[in-house]
């Protein structure tokens, strides 16, 4: 069985639904420190003027952000960030072929209030894989609690979830222990992010957005623009 472990990010894009659909097995690495420049909290969708960010709230004050784990992440609701996400989705994609459908599956988590980021978007990742008809098993590293360092603790959370091979982004092999996974008997895989273009509302062609400028655009043959055969 495949095992991608990757941390929790706001609505992703379509690379990281390609490991997901690769996985029997996904685990969302949220016990790990909290990088307030990645993606765990932003992300971007196409509009006229170009990419545009959006980006969730946290709070900061009276700790240091980047020292908390994913998992303690509290989102900042004294801003009313969720109705303006909302409400730049709905003005950017409503045109959108598809926008009724996906804007019916995403708007229950644009009513919610949850208290941490991961309560948000680790929901609203599952949610979109299941729109996409993916079969993947999804846990939580914290809920599984496997210790060891780096490489070894990725290793020990593959093998705990009876899985032989690992698959992994590409920039990965900058600090992948590879001999680890060769010793355990793991085999290990990095994926090539190399997609198909598809009809988006504006020019030219912007592949990093998130996977919802996809769905808007192609609704349910969205898989087909992702991959829909396991390696």
């Amino acid at each position: 069985m495949n095992c991608v472990i990757l941390q929790p990010s706001y609505i992703p894009w379509r690379g990281y639904f390609d490991q997901i659909r690769c996985a029997d097995v996904f685990v969302f690495y949220d016990d790990v420190q909290f990088d307030k420049g990645g993606w765990r909290h932003r992300n971007k969708i196409y509009t006229p003027a170009g990419p545009q960010w959006l980006s969730i709230p946290v709070k900061s004050k009276g700790h240091l952000l980047n020292a908390l784990q994913v998992k303690d992440v509290l989102i900042d609701w004294s801003q009313n960030w969720i109705v303006k996400h909302w409400r730049s989705i709905c003005q950017n994609y409503a045109r959108s072929p598809f926008f009724n459908e996906v804007s019916s599956m995403l708007q229950p988590f644009y009513d919610s209030h949850p208290e941490t980021l991961c309560d948000l978007v680790i929901p609203l990742t599952i949610r979109i894989s299941e729109f996409l008809g993916f079969s993947t098993r999804f846990l939580r590293s914290s809920d599984i609690s496997i210790g060891g360092s780096q490489t070894e603790r990725l290793v020990n959370i593959v093998k705990a979830n009876s899985c032989s091979h690992y698959i992994s982004g590409p920039s990965a092999r900058s600090y992948l222990d590879e001999t680890q996974f060769a010793s355990s008997g793991i085999s290990l895989q990095y994926v090539v992010y190399d997609y198909p273009e598809y009809a988006q509302l504006h020019k030219p062609f912007e592949p990093q957005v998130s996977i919802i400028d996809l769905l808007f655009m192609v609704g349910p043959n969205a898989a087909k623009y992702i991959g829909t055969d396991k390696d």
